[in-house]
């Protein structure tokens, strides 16, 4: 299979032929498709999460990349061809502005689809850390505006969050070409309200939606680490 491959050939593979490989052909192929929007109005997914729901055939007339565009801006996902027992493709918030800023739905370690794993930070007495509020570049506005919408609804009125890795390298918040995937994305516990360990996997599993999927998240307690930033 070829990345140029034509998306309607693409589309009539069987569920259970569709690999890896098919995954990045499908994905290469959709900017350039025609879609039919489905119902103005957002449909919840079972995830809980919006979804604009439309449909590839002869009589789609919408321009993907517009669509693209007009959801990255609303915080909306997409579903490709609902109708069939299971949707073609489901596209989270977070690969419709990935692709926005990058031009690629899944970065890197995003193809490996592993979302969330929590983790529990200790360090070790001396040990540096290169720390800073996230850039533009690393989380542009209109994704942000989305997030504290999120986090307002559920009560939080201030998320505050720090960009964080090891002393490998440098913070994000600076002209860096090391790629995202090299940072850790910390949400303060105490803006959270402290909720216990038992509650973070289901914390970051919430909020993976908005974000690429390369992206490493972390929920981590403010003390002892460099000041974090109002989101």
């Amino acid at each position: 299979m070829t990345v140029s491959a034509n998306l309607s050939d693409l589309l009539k593979f069987e569920p259970s032929a569709r690999d890896r490989e098919w995954e990045y052909a499908f994905l290469h192929a959709f900017p350039q498709a025609k879609l039919k929007i489905l119902s103005e109005t957002p449909s919840q997914g079972p995830d809980g999460w919006p979804y604009l729901l439309v449909q590839i055939d002869e009589t789609a007339t919408e321009s993907a990349q517009k669509v693209l565009s007009w959801l990255s801006d609303k915080g909306i996902g997409l579903v490709v061809n609902p109708k069939k027992d299971a949707p073609d493709y489901v596209f989270t918030y977070g690969m419709i502005w990935n692709y926005r800023e990058r031009s690629e739905f899944l970065s890197q370690s995003g193809l490996d689809r592993e979302r969330v794993s929590v983790q529990k930070i200790e360090l070790a007495g001396g040990q540096k850390v290169f720390a800073g509020p996230p850039s533009d570049s690393y989380l542009p506005t209109y994704a942000r505006h989305i997030l504290k919408a999120f986090f307002r609804d559920n009560g939080i009125g201030t998320m505050k969050v720090l960009v964080m890795r090891d002393d490998s390298g440098a913070v994000a918040s600076v002209s860096d070409p090391a790629p995202p995937e090299r940072y850790d994305l910390c949400f303060s516990l105490e803006a959270l309200g402290t909720p216990p360990a038992t509650e973070h996997k289901g914390i970051l599993e919430a909020l993976s939606w908005f974000l690429p999927a390369h992206y490493s998240l972390m929920v981590i307690s403010e003390n002892g680490l460099p000041a974090f930033t109002p989101l």
